[in-house]
C-alpha cells in the first residue's frame, strides 16, 4: 500500500525558484528563454511527482501551471539555461552536445528533505537552444507522453530515475517523418548532469573546467565525499557503484534503455533520458528495443557491460582530477562486484528465496535458458511463479502454459521445488514477498502506443488511467487484469528509434 501523499500547500507562483546551476561560469551553460508555444493545453500530470515539491494538484487545472511548463510564462527568480555537454554515441566520439532541445527552468526545495535539498525543472521540447545542432529543439507528443508514462512506471517500479511532472501539448506541428503535433515535457531530478559533462572538459582540454565541475557536484550532490582523502576517486566509486545498482535493477524487470551513450547516463545513477526504452516481452536476451541500434551495442544483454563501458569513460574523463591511473582504476574496480550482488539478490528475491546457496547459479542460468528457448513472457513468468505451491505440481498449469517446450518446464519446475524444500517459507509467505518484487503490470510498447493514439485525437483519458496503474505495478487490480495479458499480435510490429 502506497503512503499518501503529504500535504501539498505551493501554488505555481509560490514555487520558491532559484538556478544553483548558475553558480557555475558561464561556459558551462548559455541563459535563454524558451520559445512559446500557441495555446498550450495539458496532456496530463503527476500528483506523485508534485508532491515531490509540494505543489499542489489543484494548480494543474490552471492556465499559471499550463504556461509556466510550456515555456510560455517564467516564474520569478528562475534563469532559464542550458547546459554543455558532450559525449560518446554508439562507443564513438561525438563532441559537444548540450541541451539541444532542454532548458533548465530552475531548481526548488525538495520536499520533506533537509536543505540544501532541491529538485531541478526542466522543460524538454521548449524551444532551440544554442546546442540544437540545426534542431528546432522541439518533442513531440509521442515521445513526450512515452517519457511521461516511463518515468513514473519506473518510480513505481522502485528504480532510480527522473521524475515527470507534466506533459503540455499544442496544436502546433514539427516536422519528423510526418508532420507530428509538438509537446513539451517537464522532467525533474536533483541534478541532470552527465558523464558527457565531465567529457566535455576533458577531451577540450579544459582542466580547472574540469576540476570545477568535480566540486560542484560533490558540494551540492556529494557532500558527504568532500572528506574524503582523495575526494575524486570517492566520487568516481560511488557513481560507479549506483550505475551498477541501476542497471542491475533494468534487468531484474527487463527494462532496456535503448540509448546508453555517455551523454544520457546521470552522474547520480539515475534512469535518464527516456527514449527508444522497451520493457522484455517474449524473452530473448539479445532483442533490441532500438530500432536505429543496428549492430546491438545497447541489446539487453549488452547493458551491464555497456553501462561498465561508460563508467571507464568517466573514469578517463576525471584521470586528471583523481591523480593516477592506479587510482582511477580502483574506483572502478567497485563496479562487478556491486553489480553480481545487486543482480544476484534480486534474482533471489524475485524467485523467493531468502537464502543464497553455492548452486543456485545453475539454477538461475538453467532457467534463463528455458526462457530463451521457449520467448516466455518476461513479466508474466515471474508473476505467475510466485503462485507456485511447492507440493502440488497439478497446478502448474497457468505457468506451464507460458512455455512451448513445457517438458523443459516441468524439469525446471523439479529443481525449483527441491530448492525451495531448503527454504523456511510457507507458500503463502512466499507468495506475498514474491509479488511484492515481480510486478504485475509493466509499461508495454503497446499499451502506451493506444494512450498516445488517443491523445492525438484530444483524448488524454487512457495516460491518467495507465498512470495510476502503473503507480502501483505490484498491486493485483483485478478491474485492470487486461493491462498485465499477453501483448497482442499487432504489438510486434511496433518499433521505436532515437527519431522524436
Amino acid at each position: 500500500m502506497n503512503s499518501p501523499l503529504p500535504l501539498q500547500h505551493h501554488s505555481v507562483d509560490s514555487l520558491p525558484f532559484s538556478t544553483a546551476f548558475t553558480a557555475l561560469p558561464p561556459p558551462f551553460f548559455m541563459r535563454l528563454q524558451p520559445t512559446a508555444l500557441p495555446q498550450p493545453y495539458l496532456v496530463c500530470a503527476s500528483a506523485s511527482a508534485a508532491a515531490l515539491i509540494d505543489l499542489d494538484p489543484a494548480q494543474f487545472s490552471t492556465d499559471e501551471f499550463i504556461e509556466t511548463f510550456t515555456g510560455n510564462r517564467i516564474p520569478d527568480h528562475a534563469q532559464p539555461l542550458a547546459a554543455v555537454y558532450s559525449g560518446h554515441q554508439f562507443g564513438v566520439w561525438a563532441g559537444q552536445l548540450g541541451d539541444g532541445r532542454a532548458i533548465l527552468l530552475g531548481d526548488v526545495p525538495a520536499a520533506g528533505q533537509p536543505a540544501p535539498a532541491r529538485m531541478e525543472l526542466q522543460l524538454k521540447g521548449a524551444g532551440p537552444t544554442p546546442y540544437s545542432r540545426m534542431g528546432d529543439g522541439r518533442a513531440v507528443l509521442r515521445s513526450s507522453i512515452r517519457e511521461f508514462l516511463c518515468s513514473e512506471a519506473m518510480a513505481g517500479l522502485g528504480i532510480p530515475t527522473t521524475r515527470a511532472l507534466c506533459v503540455t501539448g499544442s496544436d502546433q506541428l514539427v516536422m519528423r517523418e510526418t508532420p507530428e503535433s509538438t509537446a513539451v515535457a517537464t522532467r525533474m531530478a536533483p541534478s541532470f548532469i552527465r558523464f558527457g559533462s565531465f567529457e566535455h572538459w576533458f577531451y577540450n582540454k579544459k582542466p580547472e573546467q574540469l576540476r570545477i565541475l568535480g566540486d560542484y557536484v560533490i558540494d551540492q550532490l556529494y557532500p558527504d565525499l568532500r572528506d574524503a582523502a582523495n575526494p575524486y576517486a570517492a566520487l568516481l566509486a560511488e557513481v560507479t557503484r549506483r550505475t551498477a545498482h541501476m542497471v542491475a535493477h533494468w534487468q531484474a524487470v527487463g527494462f532496456m534503455h535503448g540509448v546508453m551513450n555517455t551523454d544520457n547516463m546521470s552522474i547520480l545513477g539515475l534512469t535518464l533520458d527516456y527514449g527508444p526504452f522497451g520493457f522484455m516481452e517474449a524473452f530473448d536476451a539479445g532483442h533490441i528495443c532500438n530500432h536505429t541500434d543496428q549492430q546491438g551495442r545497447y541489446a539487453y544483454s549488452m547493458q551491464p557491460q555497456i553501462a561498465h563501458w561508460n563508467c571507464f569513460a568517466l573514469g578517463q574523463a576525471m584521470l586528471p582530477l583523481i591523480g593516477t591511473v592506479e587510482d582511477t582504476e580502483a574506483a572502478l574496480a567497485g563496479f562487478k562486484p556491486e553489480y553480481d550482488a545487486k543482480m544476484a539478490a534480486l534474482l533471489h528475491a524475485k524467485l523467493g528465496l531468502t537464502t543464497q546457496q553455492a548452486d543456485d547459479s545453475l539454477l538461475i542460468d538453467s532457467l534463463f535458458a528455458i526462457l530463451q528457448a521457449s520467448h516466455v513472457d518476461f513479466t508474466l513468468f515471474f508473476r505467475r511463479l510466485g503462485e507456485l505451491q511447492m507440493n502440488n505440481p497439478a497446478t502448474d498449469a497457468p505457468l506451464r502454459d507460458l512455455f512451448i517446450d513445457r517438458t523443459a518446464f516441468d524439469a525446471w519446475a523439479l529443481q525449483y521445488r527441491t530448492r525451495l524444500q531448503t527454504e523456511d517459507r510457507t507458500d503463502a509467505d512466499r507468495r506475498l514477498a514474491m509479488h511484492a518484487v515481480n510486478p504485475k503490470y509493466v509499461l508495454r510498447n503497446y499499451l502506451a502506443q493506444v494512450a498516445i493514439e488517443k491523445a492525438e485525437a484530444k483524448d488524454f483519458s487512457e495516460i491518467a488511467k495507465l498512470l495510476a496503474i502503473l503507480e502501483k505495478p505490484f498491486d493485483d487490480q483485478p478491474e485492470h487484469e487486461a493491462y498485465a495479458a499477453l501483448p497482442p499480435d499487432w504489438a510486434s510490429q511496433l518499433e521505436v528509434s532515437c527519431s522524436s
